[in-house]
């Protein structure tokens, strides 16, 4: 693999977790609405990455980056509360909580962040290495 491609790969890989980082916002902003139906409720979202396998060049040489095959909502149950004095109760005085664990976002959102720090260094690794062979020539 040349180091020009470790650059797609780390810059895949950044994308990647930005999306990831970003839903995870969305889950943890969205953590304390309440809705009067199950069908309006907000439910988490998590992305869906795939490797994508890449020809670099003619010799036959590939790269692997990541892509966001999509996002997701989860399938956990909405948590249902009785509730008969809250504005958004239905006719039965309930009121549904959306199906995000702030705890697992969190803890989502510290694994993005120092994934793509590591990608950050990745690509300044190679940097770093591809200023070193240019200076060999000097």
């Amino acid at each position: 693999m040349s180091l020009f491609n470790i650059f797609n790969v780390s810059g895949s890989g950044m994308s990647a977790q930005s999306v990831r980082l970003n839903t995870t916002a969305s889950n943890i902003a969205n953590a304390d609405a309440v809705s009067s139906s199950v069908e309006e409720t907000y439910r988490a979202r998590h992305p869906i990455f795939e490797a994508e396998m890449a020809k670099a060049n003619h010799q036959q040489q590939s790269s692997q980056s990541v892509a966001v095959k999509g996002i997701v909502e989860s399938d956990a149950p909405l948590q249902k509360e009785y509730s008969p004095d809250h504005p958004m109760a239905d006719g039965d005085g309930f009121i549904y909580k959306p199906n995000v664990n702030v705890m697992e976002e969190m803890a989502n959102m510290i694994s993005a962040s120092r994934s793509y720090q590591m990608n950050v260094q990745v690509a300044e690794a190679a940097k770093s290495m591809l200023q070193q062979t240019l200076r060999i020539g000097k």
